[in-house]
């Protein structure tokens, strides 16, 4: 035990110099991918999904790479797999909500 004890340090400068550089580059990113969009922004969402829209309806997206289809894919299943942990978040529970403590706001009787 005191053998294990002993090399508890070593160990933990090993992690944190295996750490140090994945975690910057891990911050480098998330500034600037997980920030909220600008202001400035907002005109190019706006374009972005009414290009999304309109290569729906004229079948542009039938034109797509295997590339592209399978990046766009991946999103997607970004998008839904975060939809669906906030909805595990919200609910603070993995399974169903706690109806026990709903009040109605029209009580039927």
């Amino acid at each position: 035990m005191s053998k294990l004890v002993s090399q508890l340090p070593k160990l933990a400068n090993g992690v944190v110099e295996f750490s140090q550089p994945r975690l910057r580059t891990f911050w480098r990113y998330a500034k600037v991918e997980l920030r909220p969009p600008t202001p400035g922004e907002i005109p190019e969402v706006s374009k972005g999904l009414t290009e999304l829209l309109n290569s729906a309806k004229t079948g542009k997206w039938k034109q797509l790479t295997v590339k592209q289809a399978t990046v766009n894919t991946m999103v997607g299943l970004e998008l839904l797999m975060w939809f669906f942990i906030g909805e595990v978040i919200g609910r603070g529970t993995l399974v169903g909500y706690d109806v026990s403590r709903v009040q109605p706001k029209f009580p039927l009787f």
